[in-house]
């Protein structure tokens, strides 16, 4: 007795994904048929179909005539002219200090040291930039934007734990932040 498999070729049909919608009437009633609306949509179809609308929306929300009618910048909330310049040297002499976080590669207390003293210091000196005459400003938004972007890659410097990058983008800050406190 010979034993014969039970699959001998297995043949599957192509499966696609099929959609399909059901129209609910208003009303119900025992009679009336549902009406049943089959469509076959590929998800490369879906994909692009979401994806056109949503830059499409993007497009529409984010216009450029729209854009320019709000002023994006940051806030600094109830906070005077007077008490930014009270506390930008402090802020500045705290940003200064992770030289020692620094040095002894405490690299974790020198990021969050350097996080929270920027942020201040970042806050103060937009709040001065922003009280200054008109034709000052952009000179001064240059060096503000040197000089966190400076503090930034200090930071990731010492993320990375560069011992000779750290020291290079210190130095870096420190002239950054001479040229823009002996502006404002």
């Amino acid at each position: 007795m010979a034993l014969k498999p039970l699959v001998s070729k297995c043949t599957l049909p192509r499966l696609y994904p099929t959609f399909t919608c059901y129209q609910q009437p208003a009303f119900r009633s025992k009679g009336m048929p549902q009406n049943v609306l089959q469509c076959n949509i590929s998800r490369r179809i879906g994909v692009i179909a979401v994806t056109a609308s949503t830059l499409l929306a993007r497009e529409a929300i984010f216009r450029e005539d729209i854009a320019n009618a709000f002023e994006f910048r940051m806030v600094a909330p109830d906070q005077t002219v007077e008490q930014a310049e009270s506390g930008i040297r402090y802020h500045a002499q705290s940003l200064l200090h992770v030289k020692a976080l620094l040095e002894s590669e405490s690299w974790s207390e020198a990021q969050k040291a350097l996080r929270a003293s920027s942020a201040s210091l970042k806050q103060d000196i937009y709040t001065l930039i922003n009280n200054k005459p008109a034709t000052e400003r952009p000179q001064l938004r240059k060096l503000y934007s040197d000089l966190f972007n400076g503090v930034t890659k200090l930071d990731y410097a010492a993320r990375d734990k560069d011992v000779s990058r750290v020291h290079q983008c210190y130095e870096n800050v420190v002239v950054a932040l001479d040229s823009i406190l002996s502006r404002l």
